[in-house]
């Protein structure tokens, strides 16, 4: 009897060995089969829980009801600490690696490009295009948005930096704007504290403006504090700027893609070929770098310059010398 009993026991004992490994396989091929199907984005809402969590990511679409989830949390501890926010799951990760980016905390953060050159019509067209902003209205009315940001100016040219962002998904307009403009005055305040002696730009706002209207003109970057100096010699010589950008600017909606002579010489506030000095305010977003070669520009003679129609300019001391270079670069005669 004792010996059938023992028996017995050892059977039992064996099938719940078997049991507990073909249960262990299971959860063990749980964990390490893939199961996002594609690119996810997917938020772990505030103060959810372990056991909560299956049932959102379930509806999400990005797992299948398992009873092995469970078991998965009591085993590996290790997996359960969650931390809210918004994550990126990639194609083919396995349930284990939701769970540690979820563990990690390492939010997904989407990517702005705010190109130099541009308006604040061509970045708000640009910002209520990218996934993962949140908009809130405040690029429709850019006068109360400068308000907001603290300016006097009813116009956001020239004050917000262009550069490459990382935002966390569902960050706000508002949040992109801020974070360009403490960005531009921040390196604003910089060059103008290490700004070369006898500049005729009285303060930071016009060194803004002269930035803007380099960046436009520079096409090639190590041309740009020598056009720099183009502008200070004139502004230095109560010489008009005489710059097409500006007049552009100045048409707005209506410019075309041509500038006509006509053009040239309606009295717009920014035709630069009208008014003397500077424009009233800047006409694109400059750089960190058209910013620091208005504050720094080249020491040359030069008054003038022309495209040479391969992205670089020639440089001219004098009238005669411009005049000899437009009719070589420009009229190919």
């Amino acid at each position: 009897m004792i010996k059938k009993i023992f028996l017995l026991f050892l059977f039992l004992l064996l099938i719940c060995a078997a049991a507990i490994s073909f249960l262990w396989h299971q959860l063990q091929t749980y964990r390490t089969t893939p199961v996002v199907k594609e690119d996810t984005v997917f938020t772990v809402p505030s103060g959810s829980h372990f056991r909560q969590l299956e049932s959102k990511l379930v509806s999400a679409g990005v797992i299948q009801p398992s009873p092995y989830y469970v078991w998965l949390g009591r085993l590996y501890p290790e997996l359960t600490p969650l931390k809210s926010g918004t994550y990126h799951l990639e194609a083919n990760w396995t349930i284990e690696q939701v769970l540690r980016q979820f563990v990690k905390g390492k939010e997904y953060q989407f990517k702005l490009t705010l190109i130099e050159g541009s308006t604040f019509k061509q970045w708000k067209q640009q910002i209520e295009q990218v996934k993962g902003v949140t908009l809130t209205g405040v690029l429709d009315d850019e006068a109360a948005l400068a308000k907001k940001l603290g300016l006097s100016s009813t116009k956001l040219e020239g004050f917000l930096q262009p550069q490459t962002y990382l935002f966390p998904y569902h960050a706000t307009d508002l949040e992109v704007i801020e974070r360009a403009y403490a960005a531009q005055q921040k390196d604003l305040d910089e060059a103008w504290q290490n700004r070369a002696k006898d500049l005729p730009l009285k303060t930071p706002y016009e060194a803004l403006i002269l930035a803007s209207i380099i960046e436009k003109e520079s096409g090639h970057a190590p041309e740009r504090k020598t056009i720099a100096s183009v502008f200070i010699n004139r502004l230095n010589a109560n010489m008009r700027l005489q710059t097409d950008p500006t007049v552009i600017y100045g048409m707005g909606d209506r410019y075309d893609g041509n500038i006509r002579r006509k053009d040239l010489r309606e009295a717009t506030p920014y035709n630069t070929y009208v008014i003397d000095g500077l424009p009233p305010t800047p006409i694109a977003m400059p750089g960190k770098d058209a910013i620091n070669a208005a504050l720094n520009p080249a020491n040359t003679p030069y008054y003038y310059f022309v495209s040479m129609g391969n992205g670089e300019h020639y440089f001219s001391k004098n009238l005669a010398e411009h005049n000899r270079a437009v009719r070589k670069y420009i009229l190919k005669k």
